[in-house]
């Protein structure tokens, strides 16, 4: 364990899981119990919210869909029972809207799933951007394209799906039919 995850009085760094996804918790509780870390895990915004009015957690790592909810809520909602809590937010359904704000809202680092939690304890120790990151030399496809400005504009109206269906000038089902659908990867 690297000095940045000790604390003080070396106890192990207290960190928070919240994925809607039970069996994927378990495993990764494992592995970050295995890392140093005292682990809880909760499945909902509520459950976490519960368990951080007994103590808040120095570290979190927050699933962005957590069955009809946003991880984005949670995000904010950690910063501001303390803003020193490092916050990995991961997702299946990466977009740059929901990176953006994730980043803003005040995540440490946005992850796109699959991830290892040799990965996970990389992007906490991360405290600054990369400067010399490649560019990449292809444009975004059609299909992405379209995924990244659904996110985008969904994300303006606060993940409302009827106003951002009427904003894009489609149907409801429609949206949610191509929202239900992982992004196209590049």
């Amino acid at each position: 364990m690297t000095d940045s995850l000790s604390t003080d009085n070396n106890e192990n760094p207290s960190l928070l899981i919240v994925d809607d996804d039970t069996v994927f918790c378990d495993v990764l509780k494992k592995a970050m119990i295995k890392r140093g870390f005292s682990v809880t895990c909760a499945h909902t915004i509520n459950d976490a919210l519960n368990l951080t009015e007994i103590s808040t957690p120095e570290y979190a790592i927050v699933d962005l869909k957590l069955s009809s909810e946003s991880g984005l809520v949670l995000v904010e909602k950690l910063k501001v029972l303390d803003p020193g809590t490092r916050i990995v937010m991961l997702t299946g359904y990466a977009s740059i809207a929901t990176a953006v704000e994730a980043i803003k809202l005040g995540a440490t680092h946005y992850l796109a799933k699959p991830v290892d939690a040799d990965e996970i304890m990389a992007a906490f120790e991360r405290t600054t951007g990369e400067s010399d990151i490649p560019i990449s030399a292809n444009p975004l496809s059609v299909g992405r394209l379209e995924w990244e400005y659904i996110q985008r504009i969904l994300t303006e109206n606060d993940n409302n799906i009827s106003v951002t269906a009427r904003i894009l000038n489609m149907h409801r089902r429609t949206l949610q039919r191509k929202l239900a659908k992982r992004p196209h990867r590049e």
